[in-house]
């Protein structure tokens, strides 16, 4: 039988069936993603250079759009918050303020930072891992050298600003990430339309 985490560079965080789901911290399982126009959940990080980042304070012409990325050990992590960094105008000039927010510590952010050649992203750190939860994020535990004992795998998410939920991706896998075209072109579609949330029922 194939043994999954040998599977390239994932670092895929498959859970061992003779563990909870809420091992190894002790916490509750990951919960069911709030739905689109609900309040989202609160989320307060510390940024690199700018301080407290908090969602509540964010007023954003058209959404606050958070990525939730793995962390400095995920290779795919390296390719797309680097090409978000790179793309950052083509959101910034639609109303959309963005924050990129693992739950690694300060050091491990900033070499995220310094290793991906991040210039104009703000990159928040030390997410806690019952905010994960609330986000309905999946939490993996880690299973080789240089990964964390626990993570959270990608979300991306667009916040109105009145701060219900919007869109909401999830992922169990660091593969699949949504397109940042697809979120760009779907951006324009949805305010030129004057569209609503949808998956609220």
């Amino acid at each position: 039988m194939t043994h999954f985490p040998k599977w390239g560079p994932f670092g895929v965080g498959s859970a061992d069936p003779g563990k909870s789901a809420s091992e190894p911290d002790g916490g509750r399982p990951t919960l069911p993603a709030p739905k689109p126009q609900t309040k989202a959940p609160e989320l307060a990080v510390e940024s690199l250079g700018d301080g407290e980042w908090r969602l509540s304070e964010q007023r954003p012409d058209a959404f606050t759009m958070v990525v939730f990325y793995r962390g400095l050990h995920c290779p795919i992590c390296t390719q797309y918050i680097a090409e978000l960094d790179q793309r950052l105008d083509e959101f910034t000039s639609r109303g959309v303020g963005v924050l990129a927010v693992s739950g690694d510590d300060e050091d491990r952010a900033r070499r995220s930072k310094e290793d991906w050649g991040l210039e104009r992203l703000t990159v928040g750190y030390g997410l806690a891992p019952e905010t994960m939860r609330d986000w309905g994020l999946f939490v993996s535990r880690g299973i080789k050298d240089g990964e964390p004992q626990q993570f959270n795998e990608p979300g991306l998410f667009l916040v109105q600003p009145d701060g219900t939920l919007f869109l909401e991706a999830l992922n169990s896998m660091p593969f699949g990430r949504p397109k940042f075209d697809d979120i760009r072109d779907g951006i324009d579609f949805v305010t030129d339309n004057d569209l609503p949330a949808r998956g609220e029922a």
